[in-house]
């Protein structure tokens, strides 16, 4: 009578990081009260503590979207400028010709 039931639920729409099996995967809190997150089909495991973990550890990766320091641009590639659509800024049409 003094065991504890765990609740384990699926995670919908969950990928696993292991297998990349959808649906697979899913979360309950263990005898130390932390979230777990399991795979049925791969036996993958990982608490919520070692996940944020790992995610601290991993770097952003350089790419031209996400550069390190300065945005760099192809050859003869120029930032685009947004103007303003707003109909009050605009100066109306000199051509009237119907």
């Amino acid at each position: 009578m003094g065991q504890q039931i765990i609740k384990k639920r699926f995670i919908a729409g969950a990928v696993c990081p292991r297998c990349a099996e959808m649906d697979k995967l899913r979360m309950f809190h263990n005898e130390q009260g932390e979230e777990v997150r399991e795979c049925v089909a791969c036996d993958f495991s990982e608490t919520y503590s070692q996940h944020k973990e790992k995610a601290q550890q991993a770097e952003e990766l350089t790419t031209r979207v996400t550069p390190v320091g300065k945005a760099t641009y192809d050859d003869g590639e120029q930032p685009l400028k947004i103007m303003t659509l707003d109909p009050m800024d605009q100066e109306p049409p000199t051509d009237t010709k119907h």
